[in-house]
């Protein structure tokens, strides 16, 4: 299982790397544009903040297929090994199976739907990323989204990996697991709800609690 984080904050990513399994960070363009950084910047400092090791994902802005193939060369060029993640549109479509004979990794972004992300990875994505919350919010069914297109992938697909994004609650990241999903990105703030349970918190209280008013001190 590969765990990302999915945010352009430095610092958040250090002191998170700190604690966490991380793989990794994926950013898109609204959480570069938010962090305010231009991404040339952002990029070698998100790496830093990883200990100069994980995999980073950064995505094309073009809309044409030659221009994303440029924006991918550009952005494999400066930062070694990241995965440069593309919309599943058409032109994506026709972008990726270029970079893919072109040795660059892709990942193919915001999907809505299981036929939509088979078909990136038939066209060469080495991730597809299904935005689960997102669905969810349109009526649809982001689990069950999730679930289709791991089937799909798993009979059809299996050199790509189903990269589930789009969380709003731990149990939505979970569910994609218990899918199959072999790996997940999660915003900041489901990171830490995941880490900062209320009763975990209590329980620990009680025993400092218990242990100080018999022994007069909270160490061994």
């Amino acid at each position: 299982m590969e765990l990302y984080l999915d945010t352009a904050d430095v610092a958040a990513v250090k002191r998170l790397a700190r604690i966490l399994p991380l793989q990794g960070v994926t950013t898109n363009p609204s959480i570069v544009a938010k962090g305010g950084v231009p991404l040339w910047d952002v990029l070698p400092a998100l790496q830093e903040a990883l200990g100069g090791e994980g995999k980073l994902f950064a995505q094309v802005i073009a809309p044409q297929a030659e221009e994303m193939v440029k924006e991918a060369q550009q952005l494999s060029a400066r930062v070694p090994g990241l995965v440069v993640k593309v919309p599943t549109t058409a032109e994506g479509l026709a972008a990726m199976k270029q970079l893919k004979i072109l040795g660059i990794p892709t990942l193919g972004t915001a999907v809505y739907g299981a036929a939509q992300g088979l078909l990136a990875a038939l066209a060469g994505a080495e991730y597809v990323a299904p935005y689960v919350n997102r669905l969810d919010a349109q009526g649809g069914d982001g689990i069950a989204m999730v679930q289709d297109l791991q089937q799909l992938l798993t009979l059809h697909a299996p050199h790509s990996k189903v990269l589930a994004a789009s969380f709003r609650t731990p149990h939505q990241a979970l569910s994609c697991l218990l899918a199959g999903c072999e790996a997940i990105t999660l915003p900041l703030d489901v990171a830490e709800q995941l880490l900062g349970t209320p009763a975990v918190n209590a329980a620990i209280a009680t025993f400092d609690k218990d242990w100080q008013g018999a022994f007069g001190s909270l160490t061994l």
